[in-house]
Parts: C-alpha cells; sequence; structure tokens
C-alpha cells in the first residue's frame, strides 16, 4: 500500500502544473478521482509535439496516471450537488482554475470547508489569487519570461535563453505537492484542514534564490558574457563546449588543472576566484578552441580522471539508455488498455516500507463514473437517469 493510502484526491485541475501535482499524489498511493467535463479535459484535445494516441494523446497520459476519471457536467445544478456531497468524504480538492472562477463555479474554499473542515484545499493560479495581474495567462514561457532567469544564461546580445522543458509548471507542480502533503501532515496533528495557494511567479521566482540574493544583497548584477557561459552568476568555465563529435558541458574547474590537460598555457597563471570573473570570455573562448580537437567520449575520461567536473550533452535517445537511468530504475514501463505498450519517467521518490505504484494507466473520459457515484451511494437506477440526462458521462 502506497504511503497515502486512504486520502482521496478530488483533482479538478487542468493542464500540466494541477494534473503533475495530483499524479504525484496518486503515484503515493492516494485515491485521486479526475473531475472533468463529460467532453474531457481541455488537455486530451491537444497534441504534444505533434504526438497524438490512440484513445488518449500523449500529454494527458503523462500526467494522468493512477486517477480514476468521473466526467460530470459542473455547468448543471445536478452536476455540482454531485461532487459537494463527493466533498464531505474528500482530503484533498485541488484546482487551477483562474481567479473567480472557483468562486462562479460554487466549489471555493470558503464554500467546500463549510462543507468539510478538514479538506485541504489547494488552489494554483498564474500570478496569484489578487493583485493587478491575478487575469493575466498563467502560461510557461511567460512565466519563464518574467522570472528573470532567461537572462542568466546564454550570450551578451543574443536573444533571451528559455528552458527546453515547461519548467514553470513542473515547479510549480512541485510546490503544490509539497504544500498538499504538509497540509495533510498539519491535519494530523491538529485535525483541521486548510487553504494552500500556490502561484507560478513565486514558485519560479523562489527557486532561484541563490542567484536573486546575489542581486538583492551581494549587488551583482545580472551580467551576461559575449561568449555563451551558461549562468550569469558562475564563474569560468561553465558552459556548453563542441567536442569532434558532439558537446561536452564543463563546470568550474581548476583553470590550472584544466589548462595542464587541453595544453592552454594561459591558464596556467590563473586565479580561479577572480580572473575567473574577471576574464570570462577569454577562458571560454580558449577552452572553446582546445575541446573541438579530440572527441567527447577522450575528453570526458580524461576529466574524469583528473576530478574536472564535465558531463556528455545528452539527447533524449541518449537518456533513455544511459547507465545509470537503467540502474534507478527511471523509467517505468506498463500495459494500458488503449495506448499499448507505455515507457514514461516514473516517481522520483524512493519509500523503503510504502513503496510507489502504477495501479493504472491514464483514464478514458468518464471510465470510473459508475464505480464513483456507487461509492457515493447512488443505485443503478439514479446512475442510469444522470447518464440519460447528461449530468455525467461513462466510457462504454
Amino acid at each position: 500500500m502506497g504511503i497515502l493510502s486512504g486520502v482521496r484526491v478530488l483533482d479538478c485541475s487542468i493542464a500540466m502544473a494541477g494534473p503533475f501535482a495530483a499524479q504525484r499524489l496518486g503515484d503515493m498511493g492516494a485515491d485521486v478521482i479526475k473531475v472533468e467535463p463529460t467532453t474531457g479535459e481541455w488537455q486530451r484535445h491537444v497534441a504534444a509535439g505533434g504526438a497524438t494516441g490512440n484513445r488518449i494523446n500523449v500529454s494527458f497520459l503523462s500526467l494522468n496516471r493512477n486517477k480514476r476519471s468521473l466526467a460530470v457536467d459542473l455547468k448543471s445544478p445536478e452536476g455540482k450537488a454531485l461532487l459537494l456531497d463527493m466533498v464531505r468524504d474528500a482530503d484533498v480538492f485541488l484546482q487551477n482554475y483562474r481567479p473567480g472562477v472557483a468562486a462562479r463555479l460554487g466549489v471555493d474554499y470558503e464554500t467546500l470547508s463549510a462543507i468539510n473542515p478538514r479538506l485541504i484545499y489547494v488552489s494554483m493560479s498564474g500570478y496569484g489569487e489578487d493583485g493587478p495581474y491575478r487575469n493575466y495567462p498563467g502560461q510557461d514561457l511567460l512565466l519563464q519570461s518574467m522570472s528573470g532567469a532567461m537572462m542568466s544564461t546564454g550570450a551578451a546580445g543574443q536573444p533571451p535563453s528559455p528552458a527546453g522543458q515547461y519548467l514553470v509548471d513542473a515547479v510549480t507542480a512541485y510546490t503544490a505537492f509539497e504544500g498538499a502533503l504538509a497540509a495533510l501532515f498539519h491535519r494530523e496533528r491538529t485535525g483541521e484542514g486548510q487553504l494552500v495557494q500556490v502561484n507560478m511567479l513565486d514558485a519560479i521566482t523562489t527557486i532561484q534564490m541563490q542567484e536573486l540574493s546575489v542581486f538583492t544583497v551581494g549587488n551583482k548584477p545580472q551580467t551576461r558574457s559575449a561568449e555563451p557561459h551558461a549562468h550569469a552568476y558562475i564563474r569560468a568555465p561553465y558552459g556548453v563546449f563542441a567536442t569532434s563529435d558532439g558537446y561536452i558541458s564543463i563546470a568550474m574547474a581548476s583553470l590550472k588543472k584544466l589548462g595542464a590537460l587541453i595544453d592552454e598555457p594561459f591558464f596556467a597563471d590563473l586565479d580561479d576566484e577572480t580572473d575567473s570573473w574577471r576574464l570570462r570570455d577569454e577562458i571560454f573562448a580558449c577552452t572553446r578552441v582546445r575541446l573541438v580537437t579530440r572527441t567527447s567520449a577522450e575528453w570526458l575520461a580524461l576529466f574524469r580522471e583528473n576530478d574536472i567536473w564535465a558531463a556528455p550533452v545528452y539527447g533524449y535517445a541518449d537518456l533513455v539508455e544511459d547507465e545509470q537511468i537503467k540502474h534507478n530504475g527511471t523509467f517505468v514501463e506498463y500495459d494500458h488498455p488503449s495506448e499499448g505498450r507505455v515507457k514514461t519517467p516514473g516517481f522520483p521518490i524512493r519509500f523503503s516500507k510504502s513503496p510507489t505504484t502504477i495501479e493504472r494507466g491514464a483514464p478514458q473520459v468518464g471510465e470510473h463514473t459508475r464505480e464513483i457515484l456507487r461509492e457515493a451511494g447512488k443505485d443503478e437506477a439514479e446512475i442510469e437517469r444522470l447518464l440519460s440526462a447528461g449530468v455525467v458521462k461513462a466510457d462504454a
């Protein structure tokens, strides 16, 4: 049994951040009920990178395992009544509606906590529940742009560099996941539920605590160099360098030692703590010229033997075949009824006494509507009536 076995989560979220947070809870054993419209959650209908699927697209598949689907029309009085009835026995309610939408739907914290004072209500937003940006779209790239992070990498004079992942969504999901766990622990001690608010802007800002403190406390400007240095606040050499057959990264090497290994005499008399900042572009350029003379494997073997921090630059095809990834069991595989064999990243935390499992893959729209309604006390005649009226939908 998972560590959160017995915890019931009502997941009313969409897109990535909310569903990813709820999936984490499901991976740990919580009973996560995906509450979605009878037409299916928005993410079901948007292809990810051009990849679709058979009945479930890849994006939805990746974010909604270990969940059951209840397809219900919350805009209908009966549909909303069904959800409110389920709140009585729920432990966590998670939503990422735009500010004000939950209140309009009648599923805001004040309403639900009056029904169930022990409820943990996790509310996720782009910029906060109030304030001048409350109605702005909370999309990953837009938040990356505002976070300042794009100006910490790349070369001066070149366009800002966004991450190649939905970084803000992922960080926000983990923040919400952490908040839900902390609130559940608080409830174990006190018996009381509470409102947990998480927003994307704060989440992406606070993970830059070191960089921002260098700016706010250390008074060091965020200055990109002429060469494509990998971080505005880390000394040279620090970045990605071409070799004769690919790329490797080097991080904060001893200049004297690196110079000897790459046959660069200019580094011999440089000081790591002062010259590495003053001559950041020169150091990067010299390293760049030397590294193209040998293969990635040759440089990595030499650097690792001499305690120079270096790593290969992978694509996904390299990553999935990496020996440490395989050793760790980072990817999990399971059979899905409609999508076939699924290989996907698993849950990254190992518990010695309550390991995580995949009980089910991402559900079809309304796949579990009937069983969830039976658990809610509805008899077969009532379930058929709700289906006929279009209040709920069940997968055939």
